[in-house]
């Protein structure tokens, strides 16, 4: 299932393009830009199983870094500040990687 049909293309390229340059991306301003932060429950949920590539019940940090290729195949990798401020914020049991649950408490924070 695509992003695109949770979010609309319009809101997904305003948040890809709200985070262009390198260490400009938080994910909080990205989920309220993109529009994922008034889905339902269910839908952060789907969002999260995207995200997911290797469909452990986790997102890594090797996944973390390819976030915004999730959204658009053209966005760019986000940097190793960024990606482990990213799991930092979102990882609530320090496991190193972030589960269903810690992705939608940080979504609806």
């Amino acid at each position: 299932m695509p992003l695109s049909s949770l979010l609309s293309a319009d809101a997904i390229a305003s948040a890809i393009k709200d985070c262009q340059a390198p260490d400009s991306f938080c994910p909080k301003r990205f989920f309220q830009v993109c529009g994922l932060t008034k889905k339902t429950a269910q839908d952060i949920k789907k969002v999260f199983g995207i995200l997911d590539n290797d469909e452990s019940g986790y997102i890594e940090e090797e996944e973390l870094k390819f976030f915004l290729q999730r959204f658009s195949p053209t966005a760019r990798v986000l940097t190793d500040t960024e990606t482990k401020a990213f799991l930092n914020t979102a990882d609530d049991d320090s496991d190193g990687r972030i589960g269903v649950d810690e992705f939608q408490a940080m979504v609806q924070s």
